[in-house]
């Protein structure tokens, strides 16, 4: 793996996965049960950023909703803000997903983290070594899938967010991971992030989403402008399978404002569909 996610930190789609990631917990957490959270592509879990040089892609993301006011935000700037450090134009380090969600979950719930890339691990197992709730694995996040479900408590987030090295063959190897996860655990919450250059790419993963999950299927896609370069991160997008019920009306005033304030062009816009209606 040739992916660090270190020159990429807190850019606009970390901003709308983690947004989105902290929304879902939120829904989840209000049952008073406990609740499990894989994630298969886990990374290191805190990142510096570069305040000098080329490596800034945070001051497009992060940066720019570092002064925002809006309601919509508040929880997820505050836990950066909580978990990274604060400086005038935004955090000293950015917080990756699995510190997100260890910093929202409760006691009673659990973290099962899975790293292949050994520095990476590592770094992943120095960052959660005090935390009883979280356990660690060097291993293939698609060979987890079936492997580490169904947990204990029958109820569970699985967060997909690969580096997307195998560009749009990433999409099958996520399929196949998905269709272990389906037979094993049907009942739970899966959320898939991926990278948006062009839109062609994306449509046989759509339609087989739409043919195969297991129940209803939430397609959320931030533009910060028109996707029409392959050359240039255009966008992110994340399938929500089984999302909490209710939590579309919960995103949509939320994906408004995020395309505002992070939008680079005239094509900055939202997208919320139902790829398989409730």
């Amino acid at each position: 793996m040739n992916y660090r996610h270190y020159f990429h930190a807190g850019n606009f789609g970390d901003v709308f996965k983690h947004w989105l990631l902290l929304a879902l917990l939120e829904a989840l957490t209000r049952k008073d049960k406990p609740l499990a959270y894989l994630e298969t592509h886990a990374g290191e879990g805190l990142y510096p950023l570069a305040r000098e040089g080329e490596a800034q892609e945070w001051r497009l993301g992060i940066g720019r909703l570092w002064g925002a006011e809006e309601p919509a935000f508040a929880a997820y700037l505050e836990a950066v803000r909580r978990l990274g450090g604060e400086a005038a134009d935004g955090p000293l380090r950015y917080p990756g997903s699995p510190l997100l969600a260890a910093d929202r979950l409760r006691p009673g719930d659990r973290l099962l983290l899975c790293e292949l890339h050994p520095e990476v691990y590592s770094a992943l197992r120095r960052c959660f070594a005090p935390d009883r709730r979280v356990s660690v694995h060097q291993r293939d996040g698609y060979e987890a899938l079936g492997a580490l479900l169904p947990p204990p408590e029958r109820r569970a987030l699985i967060l997909i967010d690969p580096p997307y090295e195998a560009k749009t063959a990433e999409f099958e190897r996520i399929a196949q991971g998905l269709e272990r996860a389906f037979r094993r655990f049907p009942q739970g919450v899966y959320a898939v992030w991926y990278p948006i250059k062009t839109l062609p790419p994306l449509a046989p993963f759509s339609r087989w989403l739409a043919a195969h999950a297991p129940g209803p299927v939430l397609d959320l896609r931030l533009f910060v402008r028109e996707p029409d370069s392959p050359l240039r991160l255009n966008g992110a997008g994340m399938a929500i399978l089984r999302p909490p019920f209710a939590l579309a009306e919960e995103l949509a005033k939320g994906l408004r404002q995020l395309a505002r304030a992070l939008g680079q062009g005239a094509g900055a816009a939202w997208e919320m569909r139902w790829l398989r209606e409730p």
